[in-house]
């Protein structure tokens, strides 16, 4: 299909030709072949390639039908909503400095906005001393930790969590929490902090 970046560019009958030109071509049609299992003339084909008439949906149906293309094919990628996402390669996060970063933790923060209010922040997080002391954290929002990989204890508030990978926690992130104690390293956490209310 065509560069959905592309597409409020043109007109609906530019974007229709362009589908259905392109459509043809691909299955091997000549305009010739198109016109006799339509039973559509080649000068109105042309026309609809060109984007230089408007088609009624039953013409555009026939069209359709002979090059093999559905009608909510041709449609799909229409006036799609550009979107845009941030994509982190792994390795690649932005190494940032939190509380523990002192205490050897790695933090990578996977996804950041610039300026304005932050919905959410995620982290990626990397601990490998198993004789370290770890600081207790406190801050606004609600965390989701992930433990991909290791084994550890964590704390929240009076409440300690044994973790092994794949174990995941959601909780209020003002109340005190932290790891209290890894057992295997290297160890890897993914933290989600959602800050909206």
């Amino acid at each position: 299909m065509m560069d959905q970046n592309r597409t409020e560019e043109f007109s609906l009958d530019q974007y229709i030709g362009m589908v259905v030109k392109k459509a043809r071509v691909e299955q091997g049609l000549k305009i010739t072949d198109v016109a006799r299992i339509s039973n559509i003339s080649q000068g109105m084909i042309s026309k609809i390639e060109n984007a230089q008439v408007s088609t009624s949906l039953e013409t555009l149906n026939r069209l359709c039908n002979a090059i093999g293309l559905s009608i909510s094919t041709l449609f799909t990628d229409y006036n799609r909503p550009e979107g845009s996402a941030q994509f982190t390669k792994a390795g690649e996060g932005l190494e940032v400095v939190r509380r523990g970063t002192d205490k050897g933790h790695n933090y990578q923060l996977l996804t950041y906005q610039r300026g304005g209010k932050k919905n959410f922040e995620a982290f990626l997080i990397t601990m490998d001393d198993l004789a370290e002391v770890f600081p207790t954290f406190s801050h606004p929002g609600q965390e989701f930790v992930y433990l991909l990989s290791g084994r550890l204890q964590y704390r929240h508030g009076n409440h300690l969590y044994e973790m092994s990978a794949g174990d995941s926690l959601t909780f209020d992130a003002e109340v005190p929490h932290g790891p209290e104690q890894l057992y295997d390293v290297p160890l890897q956490l993914l933290s989600i902090i959602n800050y909206s209310e």
